[in-house]
């Protein structure tokens, strides 16, 4: 049996334990009751061949009267973790009567961290659950078929079993029609981003002594975690390799500690994966780390985390999040900025980051807003080695493009001040799966995942890869002005739109609180807004282009009329005459400079590299001739002019034209398709 269909059959028989369920449980409650047993399963079989070592090391140390019996039970069960219960889950089931309270037991003589495991399975709700119902022994006894299910470690490798786990959510929550990738990154995509980051790390391979941190901080079931160890060990063998993870679900930090003690005899791995969210409660704060590696959520709404994000953000660059705030609708760049904060100082060592995330943190939010400051942190501060394009419908809950981003804190000379963008997102670059998983439908293949990073390690330029400058993707958004330009003409229709300014109509509202009093200024008001119109009268007729001069015979109107009008209301009454005409001459301010225009207010962008004046003259001015920059819009950081913005347009760069059909291949389809109807038509008037 090959390894996959080994894993498949191990899925498909843990599935079909669900059918059990049915009708006592709803589907929802399915995956909270099969994963924790899966696990006990697991674990049980991890301790089967030293039970009874574990018993008789934990009777002698207590006829010693050792408190502390941790480390020699731990060494005697050959794990980190150990059961001194006199039950193993197989006796469990010989006694069918008393199962329920055996089970809990049985569960409490396991070592501190296996318990808190199943605390946060909340399993002890499960067996009271299915005892109430009848189904606890029904259920424990599928899980005792060896001969369908063998989830021993020498059986499944802890490779094999992280599947398991994966592809048990992903049915679960497809079942559901909730989010089946939320939890875990498909393997191909992770063996490229680790593989990616691992050949940044010229040292690794440089023999004995080599450790290495790693950190996820949504590390899910813990799947980048083992991959990434398994990866470093294949460069180095020699290497020490420590993780690290944090992860928010409780449920899914449960599987990845459970898989950990399994993996690590001494534990240590197992102990390092904290419960809780990354962005407000940081528990691994004092750690910095030499790899890191995650897979944000896309999309996550990080308002629950905000008061905690905010109040970090205020410290600047103290804190995880000084270079700005993402829209509160998608947090992938949180957790990029916390991963920044968290490498090595790269006086002391390196540091090398890989993180994948949709296409929104390449370009979403203008100059100014917190992507795009985040992304000039990032540029500006030289840390960003390169962006990978994954081919799409590789993973589970989406089939949108993604991107692998790669950071460094410590470049060599030859990447200084570049960028490396790679498109491995045709079709070259991905094979097509026998059977789609969820949205995921292609797959990353070795030797893909090898062309893909031969285009990395080569940087040569060509159809696949460009190379660019950091300030490449920078540029200052510059505020383009026109003139104010209105004509004035007394009319029924300019009359009208004085209705429509607060100014003129708030004459006829009253703030009185004395409906008498109220009354009596409202009609005040009415009296003089007519005074107003037929002062406007003796203006009929004539047109202005001018607004001085219109200002003027308007004043003197008002006077001839004995009218003397506030700011507010003159202002109303040049608003309401006054239209937009390009014939008409500049309206100046006060000190006769030309006013804007702001319905006519635009922005350019202008590249970093390129002079301001140069662009405005080649770019803005043949077109508008009496457009001007505002000189008020400056950048917050170095108060010149324009705000500083930075964006990857990552598709534009690797666009190729395709010219369209000819237009007489495009006049034979539609002669075909309007013969085909017109035949269909004549069939049914036949």
């Amino acid at each position: 049996m090959s390894d996959t269909s080994k894993f498949n059959s191990v899925v498909s028989f843990l599935w079909s334990i669900a059918d059990l369920l049915n009708g006592a449980f709803k589907k929802s409650e399915f995956q909270k009751i099969v994963l924790p047993f899966t696990v006990l399963r697991r674990l049980d079989y991890a301790l089967e061949h030293t039970k009874a070592k574990v018993l008789e090391t934990e009777r002698t140390l207590k006829e010693k009267g050792l408190e502390n019996r941790h480390g020699q039970l731990c060494r005697a069960a050959g794990y980190a973790f150990y059961n001194t219960s006199k039950f193993t889950y197989e006796s469990l089931l010989h006694d069918d009567a008393n199962l329920a309270l055996n089970l809990r037991q049985y569960v409490m003589g396991f070592s501190p961290n296996v318990r808190e495991i199943f605390a946060a399975f909340n399993f002890d709700d499960s067996i009271r659950d299915l005892d109430r119902v009848n189904l606890l022994y029904l259920l424990m006894e599928r899980f005792n078929e060896k001969s369908k299910v063998d989830l021993r470690p020498s059986a499944l490798s802890n490779h094999e079993m992280g599947y398991v786990f994966e592809h048990l959510l992903r049915k679960f929550n497809e079942a559901l029609n909730e989010n089946p990738g939320e939890h875990f990154t498909p393997r191909d995509a992770i063996r490229l981003m680790v593989d990616l980051v691992l050949m940044l790390d010229t040292e690794l391979g440089t023999g004995e002594g080599v450790a290495r941190t790693v950190n996820d901080c949504c590390c899910g079931t813990g799947g980048i975690l083992s991959i990434s160890k398994e990866h470093i060990l294949r460069v180095n063998p020699q290497a020490r390799v420590h993780l690290f993870g944090q992860e928010l679900n409780p449920f899914t930090w449960a599987i990845a500690r459970a898989d950990m003690l399994i993996l690590e005899p001494e534990g240590k791995d197992a102990e390092n994966i904290k419960l809780g969210s990354t962005l407000s409660d940081d528990q691994l704060a004092q750690m910095r780390f030499d790899l890191q590696f995650v897979n944000p959520p896309y999309g996550y709404e990080w308002s629950k985390d905000f008061d905690a994000v905010s109040a970090e953000a205020a410290r600047g660059p103290a804190g995880r999040f000084g270079a700005g705030l993402p829209r509160k609708s998608d947090g992938q760049m949180l957790f990029l900025q916390h991963f920044i904060a968290r490498m090595n100082d790269p006086k002391e060592s390196q540091s090398y980051i890989g993180i994948i995330m949709n296409g929104s943190p390449l370009f979403t939010g203008g100059a100014g807003s917190g992507e795009s400051e985040i992304r000039r942190w990032i540029l500006e501060n030289d840390w960003l080695e390169a962006i990978v394009a994954l081919p799409q419908q590789i993973f589970y809950n989406t089939g949108i493009g993604t991107y692998i981003w790669l950071l460094s804190n410590r470049k060599p000379a030859a990447h200084k001040g570049k960028v490396l963008l790679v498109d491995a997102s045709g079709e070259e670059f991905w094979s097509g799966m026998s059977k789609s998983l969820g949205s995921k439908r292609r797959e990353i293949t070795d030797a893909h995942r090898q062309a893909i990073l031969q285009l990395v390690r080569e940087r040569k330029p060509g159809p696949h890869v460009k190379v660019f400058d950091t300030t490449d993707f920078g540029y200052r958004e510059i505020k383009v002005l026109r003139p104010l330009k209105l004509r004035f003409e007394v009319n029924a229709e300019s009359l009208a739109r004085l209705d429509t300014q607060s100014g003129f109509k708030n004459l006829a509202l009253s703030k009185k609180k004395d409906p008498a009093e109220q009354k009596r200024e409202e009609q005040d008001g009415r009296a003089q807004q007519e005074e107003i119109r037929a002062a406007l009268h003796a203006l009929t007729g004539q047109t202005y282009n001018n607004r001085e001069r219109f200002t003027a015979a308007l004043e003197a109107a008002l006077k001839k009329a004995g009218l003397k009008l506030k700011a507010p209301v003159l202002k109303a009454l040049l608003a309401g005459i006054g239209e937009r005409d390009d014939s008409a001459e500049i309206c100046r301010d006060s000190s006769g400079r030309p006013e804007p225009d702001t319905d006519l207010n635009d922005t350019e962008n202008v590249p970093l590299k390129e002079s301001i004046d140069a662009y405005f003259a080649r770019e803005v001015t043949p077109h508008v001739p009496d457009a001007w920059i505002d000189s008020d819009c400056r950048d917050g950081k170095d108060n010149q002019v324009g705000k500083v913005g930075y964006e990857i347009p990552f598709n534009r760069h690797f666009y190729v034209f395709q010219p369209p059909r000819p237009l007489s291949e495009i006049d034979a389809d539609l002669k075909t398709v309007t013969d085909r109807i017109l035949s269909m038509i004549g069939g049914l008037t036949q």
